[in-house]
């Protein structure tokens, strides 16, 4: 994907890894990139979409991670999903991270950070995480944004922002590698029936909250 910030001489993948690893991993919604020039030299390693969109979640380039996952929102595309989860806790999303995280529950990916299934996947017409620890999270993280960080230790879900993020890029890394990926629609999905008919609900106006 390219982007419109300025572009910085490219970087080898351990490098730019290691540059992105040393900014603080996102818990809310960021208020700028953490380094602008970085989105080009993301982008032009081609990675797996997933991969690459994670790299710019460690940016803190929401908009970018979107861009790329926007094909990737249904089975196979577990790793996209997931993706898609994160993006929505980050952005105060929280109904939408839960509906996400429910999607996900069973999904090796997902279950070996959260643990096994230990829940139901909906609870009065809302999905939910199917393991507790995640529910718990979630409900943690809303509780920090909604107080302003008051009622919630900060640091130590930042923290768990960060195992969580690296822990989905070391799977996706071990899946696909750091090889180029030139033809992203090769990884693509075709909407799930839900998907598509949340999608043309929310074009119509007519549709519930879940956004993409």
């Amino acid at each position: 994907m390219t982007s419109i910030h300025p572009a910085q001489a490219p970087m080898a993948f351990d490098e730019l890894l290691t540059k992105l690893k040393s900014f603080p991993a996102p818990l809310l919604a960021p208020d700028k990139i953490q380094d602008p020039g970085l989105s080009d030299g993301i982008a032009s390693l081609f990675l797996h979409p997933a991969l690459e969109a994670l790299l710019h979640i460690l940016n803190h380039d929401l908009p970018s991670a979107h861009f790329l996952v926007r094909h990737m929102q249904s089975p196979p595309a577990y790793e996209g999903m997931y993706v898609h989860g994160i993006l929505h806790r980050i952005e105060g999303d929280f109904n939408n991270a839960r509906a996400w995280y429910s999607d996900v529950g069973e999904w090796e990916g997902f279950s070996r950070f959260w643990g096994p299934v230990d829940a139901a996947g909906e609870e009065d017409g809302q999905k939910l995480p199917r393991q507790r620890s995640a529910r718990e999270c979630l409900d943690r993280v809303e509780r920090c944004a909604k107080s302003g960080g008051k009622e919630e230790d900060v640091e130590s879900l930042g923290s768990k922002s960060r195992t969580e993020l690296e822990n989905l890029l070391d799977w996706c890394l071990k899946q696909f590698g750091t090889d180029m990926h030139k033809d992203a629609t090769k990884v693509w999905v075709q909407p799930s029936e839900e998907i598509s008919k949340i999608g043309e609900e929310q074009v119509s106006g007519s549709g519930g909250p879940r956004k993409f």
